[in-house]
């Protein structure tokens, strides 16, 4: 049995999203943000004390991009997954890493300096600086989306995850405005599919039903 440590709106939403597009079998735990303070044994699982935390038999992973192409890889050949053998190979690596490296990262540290930090410690300008960074690597996704319904191979893919999870992101601090008109309609494609949808309703039932309270869900995500 697969089970994924996850907390509501985090990195660890990529892995869940493609459980629910494969309709693979799993146990969701949900934890308040951030687990290695609010649930210190979680260390005992992750020592690194971050989200996700993923296991399929003695397989563990900690690394939302990397286990989106693992379980592509592992279920779903030439489908969510893109193969060697394929044009696009090397595209669907680089935006796979993209959505993480690129897009994600500039985002915590808007979270970080806009809301996570004590109020004497907040940095207005930094976090805005960090907005524009994200926004100018994301305009380069306009032209492409412009001309094509997905990232590549021309069909939905764990690139797609990996990038709509940067997009859901940025609806949750308020960016979403500041698209352009191509990827706002890429980003609502995707929230459109119904494994996206299932996923969603997953992680609320999951996190009812284990007892996490509402004020560690509204969101869970950051460099921390």
């Amino acid at each position: 049995m697969i089970t994924l440590y996850h907390c509501i709106n985090a990195r660890s939403f990529r892995p869940l999203w493609m459980l629910e597009e494969l309709r693979l079998p799993y146990e969701l735990k949900v934890l308040p943000f951030p687990p290695r303070l609010d649930t210190p044994q979680y260390l005992e699982v992750n020592p690194l004390g971050t989200i996700p935390a993923f296991f399929d038999g003695a397989t563990r992973m900690t690394e939302s991009a990397a286990i989106s192409h693992y379980l592509a890889a592992r279920h779903s050949p030439h489908g969510l997954n893109v193969e060697i053998d394929e044009s696009d190979f090397a595209a669907y690596l680089n935006f796979l890493h993209f959505g993480e490296a690129t897009l994600t990262f500039p985002q915590t540290l808007v979270l970080r300096y806009s809301r996570f930090e004590p109020e004497e410690r907040r940095q207005p300008q930094v976090a805005e600086d960090y907005a524009r960074w994200f926004l100018s690597r994301l305009r380069t996704l306009e032209p492409l989306l412009a001309q094509q319904e997905f990232i590549c191979a021309g069909r939905f893919t764990a690139a797609d995850v990996s990038v709509g999870y940067a997009l859901m992101l940025a609806e949750d601090i308020g960016l979403k405005e500041r698209f352009k008109l191509a990827v706002l309609a890429y980003w609502q494609r995707l929230q459109e599919r119904e494994g996206y949808q299932r996923a969603l309703a997953a992680q609320h039932r999951a996190a009812a039903e284990q007892g996490v309270p509402p004020a560690s869900v509204a969101l869970a995500t950051g460099p921390f």
